[in-house]
């Protein structure tokens, strides 16, 4: 028991250690940027094609992930194997694009044929090494250079710092170009359609039931009338409506509060006025909410002028993956 206790505490002291060292390598980066970084952007806009990242290795990964996030968040980028751009796929990338290749050394041999053709057609190219004096340094429009930090591995060899460094000066890249360009979450739902991410972007209107669907009654409709409308619908709610405009709504919660004489009373008497409501481009998570804030299962949705124009309901925000 104690062997194993022992075992625990020296394991989280390495997993201390690795995030130490990585943290206050990416510190030192935040506290000076590269000094290219403006200029990498600039390049970026610029451009009237795509972002090629290319790099070999675990240079690679991390290049196939900035390419990723780029094209996720509006800079159109694909990603470039070395190996299959020496093979043929060089001709990938065309006039109007930027490049960005990640070498921890700056001296892969295997983007020598990439850096070359970037040369040969003036295709703008970001370095991303920790070598400044490098041949990828020395050979990039703009070299955007790592800290010079350890590896946080006990033998200082596997790419540990310097790819977390790479990373997150991609994700900055990213990040910084979202900005420059104005890109909102309308586009970015673009981008996301699927999943928890995209369900956050839903608008109400993607949802909402319309038409004959609704349950509407107007403000001298008997509520014996009212009741069978509430039935046919299935949504233990009503519509008071007026010429086009929601006047109320009428609810399980006015029944019960209205039992006594309900049958000889009509739905103005009994609807609750000035209900809450959604607006057809409001965020689903943000209608549901309202429903969670106000304890109710449905709102009616109207448009600017109070014309009634739909119905969500907690269970429409549900089967979206809103929750």
């Amino acid at each position: 028991m104690g062997t194993c206790s022992m075992d625990r505490d020296r394991i989280r002291g390495v997993a201390a250690r690795v995030l130490r060292a990585e943290a206050e390598a990416l510190m030192a980066m935040a506290d000076c940027p590269p000094d290219g970084f403006a200029r990498a952007v600039a390049l970026i806009l610029a451009a009237r094609g795509r972002v090629v990242t290319s790099g070999m290795g675990k240079s690679g990964h991390i290049a196939r992930k900035i390419a990723a996030t780029l094209a996720s968040t509006g800079t159109p980028a694909l990603f470039l194997h070395p190996a299959e751009a020496s093979h043929g796929d060089l001709g990938m990338v065309a006039v109007g694009d930027v490049c960005i290749l990640l070498s921890n050394s700056g001296e892969t041999r295997e983007l020598s044929d990439l850096i070359q053709y970037t040369r040969r057609f003036d295709i703008p190219m970001i370095a991303i090494t920790r070598v400044a004096g490098s041949t990828l340094a020395r050979q990039a429009d703009v070299a955007l250079i790592l800290p010079d930090k350890p590896e946080a591995c006990a033998i200082g060899m596997a790419p540990t710092t310097s790819t977390t460094c790479a990373l997150a000066l991609g994700d900055a890249l990213a990040v910084a170009l979202m900005e420059e360009r104005g890109f909102k979450a309308d586009a970015f739902h673009v981008f996301h359609p699927g999943g928890k991410l995209g369900a956050q972007f839903i608008r109400v209107r993607d949802v909402m039931h319309t038409g004959a669907a609704l349950p509407k009654v107007s403000p001298d409709t008997p509520m014996g009338e009212a009741l069978i409308e509430m039935s046919a619908k299935g949504f233990g709610i009503a519509a008071l409506v007026e010429d086009g405009i929601l006047r109320g709504v009428i609810t399980d919660g006015d029944l019960r509060r209205n039992l006594d004489g309900l049958m000889a009373r009509n739905a103005g008497e009994v609807a609750t006025r000035d209900p809450r409501t959604a607006t057809p481009d409001m965020l689903l998570p943000e209608a549901l909410g309202l429903m969670n804030r106000h304890k109710i299962g449905a709102l009616f949705v109207v448009t600017p002028d109070d014309r009634l124009c739909g119905l969500v309901h907690i269970h429409d925000c549900l089967r979206a993956g809103v929750a």
